[in-house]
């Protein structure tokens, strides 16, 4: 008796917390116009929608008119009004678009489009690449001095979209490139003149530049194509070069790059390419650190009321979780734990957990971040990813084990995924954006780490839908991107569900972490 009057009692102060602090936390002025969806006719891969600064993003493919393009959907946050723009008529996408958005308050968004179209010219005995100039319609290729410019082979050419015309394609001819040549490309109608010139260089081989990383560099270099071509280093307190071996070296053209790996950290090199017995410039460069991220290990962490917190009290903070929210409504779900690989010191233990009661609560995911947990949003979460970070690891591992249980809950978007195995996923990215990823979960005003986002300049991830019971080791390579860029932040992050931002998961799942290292070497 005593338990079926409290049931009911608890059940309504739930209700009311939930409506209280969606009340005032959330006041209807405060409620964002954002779109939700975005989908366009011959596009290369998903729409970007950036809800912070109200940007969409769409990516088209090479035969895609950029100037007609079809938006086939999109979605607004419920009570949403547009003006400004017609959504039912092709957008021309050359520059960019305005759409006002309007709930209590106006909010404009630019709508965007990249299309990137692969162009190449090559000709016969070329040094390097040809500098094609898509602004000013020009294109630059380099020969030797020795080669005969009235009579010069092209090999290959492509200037315009797939699906274009040239008024003369030389590609395959002889031309004579004693003076400019120009040709009509033609994409969608649109006739755009090209201008070729063939320049000559007495310099058989160049020495590009150097990216050096820590354990890792990557050489770049110029010189005729079909020669003997390749690089040569040192330590810069030696005197005797080694060999870069041939595996390590690609070609494309004259064109040439090798990964010189097996380096020593914070060390002084020298390199050159070479092209026969001709030798390019000596190029100097110090490779990086090999530094770890703060409590990799997952030893230190402090109870702050019911917050579990991956720091020591009073101590620099560099990870942290979604505890803050998750508490709200029920315990920390990502909490220290004494079962590790070794026996010694302790792990993270990361639960997906229905937090309330009954139907009055949400599905939250255990996770574990770099960056920092800044406010809750009603029952969502505004979250911090990344923290400062300027090296250039190869890749993450570590050790962990996983209980995959069915997806129990799930939003309107992964419904589908009810009923089937749970997903744990450990992923990683580099950035050189100016601040950290600014992460909202509320449904109203979404805003997710992006892989594609131009400041990700290197991703990589691991993910098992299946129960491991013992420990083991994981790695997560990382895809760069560039070689030459140098990230500013570094993005960490474990989840016991793989859908958890969208509040999708199986309640209780639960993922254990530990040892985590960086690894600087191939």
């Amino acid at each position: 008796m005593r338990i079926s009057r409290i049931l009911p009692a608890l059940t309504a102060a739930m209700a009311m917390l939930l409506s209280g602090c969606i009340h005032n936390d959330i006041p209807y002025p405060s409620i964002h116009a954002n779109f939700l969806t975005f989908e366009v006719d011959g596009a290369s891969q998903p729409s970007r929608i950036d809800s912070t600064n109200y940007t969409v993003t769409v990516y088209l493919a090479e035969p895609t008119d950029i100037r007609k393009v079809t938006v086939k959907s999109y979605s607004l946050t419920p009570e949403t009004r547009m003006s400004g723009i017609d959504l039912s008529l092709p957008l021309n996408l050359e520059q960019p678009e305005t759409a006002v958005l309007s709930i209590y308050q106006d909010y404009t968004w630019t709508i965007s489009a990249v299309q990137n179209i692969e162009r190449y010219f090559t000709v016969k005995s070329q040094i390097g690449t040809s500098v094609i100039d898509t602004d000013n319609h020009t294109v630059t290729a380099t020969i030797p001095t020795t080669a005969d410019l009235s009579r010069v082979t092209v090999l290959t050419m492509k200037l315009g979209a797939e699906g274009s015309t040239v008024s003369d394609d030389l590609a395959g001819k002889t031309v004579d490139f004693s003076s400019p040549v120009k040709v009509t490309v033609t994409t969608h109608g649109i006739a755009r003149e090209w201008t070729i010139t063939i320049d000559q260089t007495d310099a058989p081989v160049t020495s590009v530049r150097a990216d050096a990383w820590t354990c890792v560099a990557w050489l770049y270099g110029e010189a005729q194509e079909g020669k003997d071509n390749g690089f040569e280093y040192r330590r810069a307190s030696e005197t005797s070069w080694q060999k870069v071996p041939a595996e390590w070296i690609t070609a494309e053209g004259g064109n040439f790059r090798a990964r010189l790996i097996h380096l020593e950290p914070s060390t002084d090199y020298v390199a050159r390419a070479y092209s026969g017995s001709d030798f390019g410039e000596e190029m100097e460069f110090t490779t990086g650190m090999s530094l770890q991220v703060p409590n990799s290990d997952f030893n230190s962490w402090w109870l702050n009321g019911k917050i579990w917190n991956p720091w020591a009290e009073n101590s620099d903070r560099f990870w942290d979780t979604g505890n803050k929210g998750a508490t709200t409504l029920g315990p920390s779900n990502t909490v220290p734990t004494d079962d590790t690989p070794t026996g010694t010191g302790q792990a993270a233990k990361l639960e997906t957990r229905f937090v309330g009661v009954s139907i009055l609560g949400k599905l939250a995911a255990g996770n574990i971040f770099t960056g920092e947990y800044v406010a809750t949003e009603g029952t969502n979460g505004i979250l911090s990813f990344g923290r400062e970070f300027k090296q250039r690891p190869t890749k993450l591992r570590g050790y962990f084990k996983y209980n995959s249980v069915p997806i129990s809950h799930a939003t309107t978007q992964w419904n589908h995924l009810k009923g089937q195995p749970d997903t744990c996923i450990v992923w990683v990215a580099l950035s050189d954006g100016e601040q950290p990823y600014e992460i909202r979960t509320n449904p109203k005003k979404l805003q997710l780490f992006d892989k594609n986002d131009p400041s990700v300049i290197a991703y990589g991830n691991f993910e098992l839908g299946e129960t491991v019971t013992e420990y083991m080791p994981f790695e997560v390579n990382l895809d760069y991107n560039a070689t030459n860029r140098v990230p500013n932040y570094i993005v960490i992050v474990g989840s016991a569900s793989k859908y958890g931002d969208y509040f999708t998961g199986g309640n209780g799942s639960v993922l254990w972490l530990d040892d985590l290292e960086l690894v600087y070497d191939y």
